[in-house]
């Protein structure tokens, strides 16, 4: 592959895309929204620490546990010095040594059960934590507008749900405590050390501040390439999503070794990131414990020093030995998490990421129900473009009554999809009104205004559950009766009664059990279902055959009786009987009529309809 080549991929799969000129789509492959700056280490565990408000009691009561543990081992360890100076001195007994060991046991047990109830203890609460932080995280993506899902990549998202939580699930499982015990361990051991020999202790200090320019020269690395490392993930698995989700077409297209060249190099640019990521968080632990351990034979060779010269006893000598690598540990244990820490902080950081993304804007205070809506559609020298420097649509105006079929043909890329988009509210518009029954649809709240739409795409969806459940999702209060009536009504039912559980058929895998047809008729009983006024109709019957596009068809002109019915089609038969047709060249209305009145005008739909001109 060449360079230029992986340099286009990565711009593809790692940067988010941009809206085409009929609309963003899914999925990635096109640059668009600028992304915020990522948060810095300190705000990343502020927030952390946010999540675990919640459980301030149980976090004090692990704090306990985590003090008497430390004490239990500091003063377990402090106790060899009698024991040994009792063994090398004269007057010692079996029985002092025996209550001693005895008392020492029961100390270090006092400790072993603190240590298992603060581990077990902070399991739960570090899962609380993650189940809060993910509940936030997709409560966030519900509050997402749907420009946010049009220009970002579906496999990157989930990934900061899988591999991103995971990392931090992993750092608040273990890093968190391990912390607020080091933090105890070394302030109490310091102070025993003090306590113990002077001297001694400030041998052993002096070596503290180069351990800790080694951590901060190792770690400022480790950070930079594990934040490189989750991003490869994110870009990596938004690779894999959407090649097992258009798997077909790489079949079709013989696109199975350009596919395997493709993932081979984003897996190998993942690796690479790995490999220095995973090195330079490993290569803490060893680094860390040389110098502890040149800190602990320099404590041992001055203290045996003192020890012939200055009298200094061989219990305190033992017991300062054991200090000083008990001091050193902490840094040692913090060290070899190096590589759990940072990545769990940038996946913290991908996830704050999208929950300080810009929700949708709210409905104004002034915002009002649409109530009893007839389906009054009029659109007024609407201008409207998805970037400031590209205007997409100018000047469109249009009227559609209760009952009218409107259809918008033309060039793709002409602005039809753009206009439903606008309908919806899905983004709003630059210039113009757009109204519904005589309100603005800017002062019209945004579910109330959704749920008197209904629409049919011509990409279907089908969610893994049965056919009752997924017609039923246009309105989740209908009865089982009006399912079925909705499935007469969309010309389901017959095919639905044949299948073996009938309404009961589990749908998997998006419907890859029924055929594309089967899975339109069933968003048209959805749509049917909703009983919604306005009715949008995308290329509703573009990718399905003759045969089931007239089943497709009858099922919707039962739906468009009496609803205001918008209707984009690439295919002009299907709009013959449209009530008017506008015919959009550029994002602007070229000419408006119905099927006779066009043909005669011997205009751009003359040539779309007698096949002179193809459709772009």
């Amino acid at each position: 592959m060449d360079e230029a080549r992986r340099e286009r991929l990565i711009k593809k799969y790692a940067r988010k895309p941009v809206a085409g000129a009929d609309g963003p789509k899914h999925g990635p492959g096109r640059e668009g929204m600028a992304v915020k700056k990522p948060e810095n280490t300190k705000e990343a565990v502020k927030r952390l620490l946010f999540y675990l408000n919640a459980d301030t009691p149980k976090l004090l009561f692990v704090l306990f546990c985590v003090v008497v543990g430390t004490v239990s081992s500091l003063a377990g360890s402090y106790m060899l010095r009698p024991i040994i100076n009792g063994l090398t001195e004269k007057g010692g007994s079996a029985q002092k040594l025996l209550a001693s060991l005895l008392t020492m046991a029961a100390v270090y047990a006092v400790g072993i059960l603190a240590q298992y109830l603060q581990q077990r203890i902070m399991i739960t609460i570090s899962q609380g934590a993650l189940e809060r932080i993910r509940n936030d995280l997709f409560h966030r993506l519900q509050k997402l507008p749907v420009r946010f899902y049009d220009t970002n990549n579906n496999g990157d998202i989930m990934s900061r749900f899988t591999n991103d939580l995971d990392a931090v699930g992993d750092m608040l499982n273990n890093t968190v405590i391990q912390i607020i015990s080091s933090t105890i361990n070394v302030v109490g051991t310091f102070c025993l050390m003090l306590y113990t020999n002077v001297w001694l202790t400030i041998i052993t200090v002096v070596m503290v501040p180069l351990m800790l320019k080694a951590a901060g020269f190792v770690a400022a690395r480790s950070r930079k390439y594990y934040q490189a490392q989750q991003a490869a993930i994110g870009t990596l698995n938004g690779y894999v999503e959407e090649t097992v989700t258009g798997q077909k077409v790489v079949k079709v297209f013989c696109h199975e070794e350009i596919a395997q060249e493709e993932f081979e190099y984003l897996n190998y640019d993942l690796r690479d990131k790995q490999i220095f990521a995973q090195f330079f968080g490993g290569i803490m632990g060893p680094v860390m414990g040389n110098l502890s351990q040149v800190s602990y034979s320099l404590t041992a060779m001055i203290g045996g020093i003192l020890c012939v010269l200055r009298g200094f006893d061989i219990g305190g000598l033992t017991v300062f030995v054991n200090y000083s690598r008990q001091f050193s540990r902490p840094i040692n244990e913090l060290s070899m998490q190096m590589n759990t820490i940072f990545s769990a902080l940038a996946g913290a950081e991908r996830v704050f990421k999208i929950m300080d993304e810009e929700p949708e804007a709210e409905d104004g205070p002034d915002a009002v129900e649409l109530n009893s809506c007839q389906g009054h559609v009029i659109l007024k020298d609407v201008t409207f473009g998805y970037n400031p420097d590209k205007t997409i649509l100018k000047h469109i105006s249009l009227y559609a009554k209760p009952g009218q079929k409107i259809a918008l043909v033309g060039s793709t890329g002409a602005g039809k999809t753009t206009i439903t988009n606008l309908i919806n509210r899905f983004y709003d518009i630059d210039e113009g009104s757009i109204t519904i029954d005589g309100v603005d649809i800017r002062q019209i709240r945004r579910d109330s205004l959704r749920k008197n739409i209904a629409m049919v795409l011509q990409d279907t969806h089908l969610f893994t559950g049965t056919i009752r459940e997924n017609i039923r999702y246009g309105r989740l209060d209908a009865t089982d009766e009006e399912v079925v009536e909705a499935a007469k009504l969309a010309s389901a039912d017959h095919f639905i009664k044949r299948l073996e559980d009938g309404y009961d058929t589990m749908i998997e895998g998006d419907g890859a059990n029924l055929s594309q047809g089967q899975r339109q008729l069933l968003n048209i009983a959805r749509a049917a279902i909703s009983k919604a006024p306005v009715l949008i109709l995308d290329e509703a019957t573009s990718s399905v055959d003759t045969r089931t596009e007239r089943h497709i068809e009858h099922g919707m002109d039962r739906l468009m009786a009496q609803r205001t019915t918008l209707v984009i089609a690439h295919r002009l038969s299907t709009v013959r009987n449209a009530n008017a047709i506008m015919v959009l060249e550029n994002g602007e209305i070229i000419e408006r009529g119905d099927h006779d009145e066009l043909l005669a005008m011997k205009g751009r739909y003359y040539e779309l309809y007698t096949g002179k001109k193809e459709l772009d």
